[in-house]
This record gives C-alpha cells, sequence and structure tokens, in this order.
C-alpha cells in the first residue's frame, strides 16, 4: 500500500488493527523460540502495538519501525515513556529503556541497523501488504535479518474474493514460497477466529484463521525466492 494510505489510517483513527492487550498467540508460542534475553528483537511496521512491551518485559531490547510518526507519538504518550529522539539516515529514532522505536520505511532499513537482531516478530505486517510489496518485504528485508535470527510470523486465511484488502488472506504455501530456503518455516498453530472477529463478519467473512509460524534464518545467504 502506499504510505499515504497508512498515514491517513492513523490521522483519521482507522486502527482496528490495533490490538488493546498483549496477543495470548505471542505469549503462548514466544518462549519456546529460545531467543536469549537481552538479544535485539525486530518489530516491522510495529504501530503502538503493546506486545513490544511484552517482548521488553521478556528481557529483550526491541526495535520497532513505524512509518506513522501519530502512531509512535501515540506509543511512548500512552505509557507515559519519554524518549530520546536523535535523527539517522533510516528516520527518527525514539528510544526509551530497552524500546527504540524509528519513525520511519521499513524498506529503508539495511544490514547495519538490523545486524544484532536475533528475533523477529511479525503480527500485522506481511498481511497488510499486498502481493507485490510482500515479494518486496520477504525478499529484502526479512533478508537482511542475520543468520540464525528467529521469530514468529502470524498470518489470516480467509476467502480472499469475500473481502479486499488489508488485511490480507496470506495462504501458508504463499508464507513458504516467500521465506524459503532462506528461512526455516514450521507451522505452529492454526485458530479458527470469525466468532472473535464480528467486524470481519460483517464485512462480508465466511471463514477466517489466524496462523503462526516458527520462522529460522538459515546459515547461509540464499535469498527466498519469490514468484
Amino acid at each position: 500500500m502506499e504510505h499515504d494510505f497508512w498515514l491517513q489510517r492513523w490521522r483519521e483513527g482507522q486502527t482496528g488493527f490495533h490490538q488493546a492487550r498483549v496477543l495470548p498467540l505471542l505469549q503462548k508460542h514466544w518462549p519456546a523460540l529460545g531467543v536469549a534475553p537481552g538479544g535485539r528483537v525486530f518489530v516491522p511496521l510495529a504501530g503502538k502495538s503493546l506486545d513490544m512491551l511484552w517482548l521488553a518485559e521478556q528481557g529483550h531490547r526491541v526495535l520497532g519501525v513505524e512509518l506513522s510518526p501519530l502512531a509512535v507519538e501515540q506509543f511512548f504518550a500512552e505509557h507515559h515513556l519519554t524518549p530520546a529522539v536523535h535523527a539517522s539516515r533510516y528516520g527518527t529514532h525514539h528510544v526509551a529503556g530497552p524500546i527504540e522505536l524509528i519513525c520511519g520505511d521499513a524498506f529503508g532499513l539495511d544490514e547495519a541497523v538490523l545486524a544484532d537482531c536475533v528475533g523477529v516478530y511479525d503480527r500485522a505486517a506481511l498481511i497488510a501488504l499486498p502481493p507485490e510489496l510482500r515479494a518486496r518485504y520477504a525478499g529484502e528485508l526479512q533478508a537482511r535479518l542475520p543468520a540464525g535470527c528467529r521469530g514468529l510470523l502470524l498470518t489470516l486465511e480467509y476467502p480472499q474474493q469475500q473481502m479486499p484488502g488489508p488485511p490480507f488472506s496470506v495462504a501458508e504455501s504463499e508464507v513458504v514460497q516467500r521465506y524459503a530456503p532462506a528461512w526455516q518455516v514450521q507451522r505452529l498453530e492454526c485458530r479458527d477466529i470469525l466468532a472473535q472477529e464480528p467486524h470481519f463478519a460483517a464485512r462480508g467473512l465466511t471463514a477466517l484463521s489466524t496462523v503462526v509460524f516458527r520462522l529460522e534464518r538459515a546459515a547461509h545467504s540464499i535469498r527466498s525466492h519469490q514468484a
């Protein structure tokens, strides 16, 4: 999607994708990844997610990136945090304790800024992007993470013809296509959530599932194949 689309969504308060609680699936599956406390966890298209606070509470350093200045401002204001602010070629960095949130374009991040990320958490980034940007996201941005990086990827699966995205439906076959062989991909859980998401049913969906994948960056630098 174009930058202006997301900036407008935040300006108009159309942020139904934001959840007012820590995601239970994150709490359930993250500990088994074995990401060492003190390790840095990358959170792309972070918004003002409470999941960043939870990751920090587990002892991790968090590196988020978010396009909208409003989202960044609201994150720190709502949690009574006063960040130190500085600029770099990546955007405007806001740092408070173990949490660093860059206001900028995720695709502008490079290997240098991501070099010490030992974990990655994607709840709503891949599914926010149309197919052509999903190819770039997995093949370029995610490929800049270092070997051995482990994390969780959450997707949605629904009949795409019943509702235009975002969020988009991303099938398991596409996840494997986008990430393998540069990443080891393991499906951990698939959960029917339509009954818990009435606003999606109101938009015409007859089925809706969320799927959790475990990811691990391969030790060699093979880029994922794209369609």
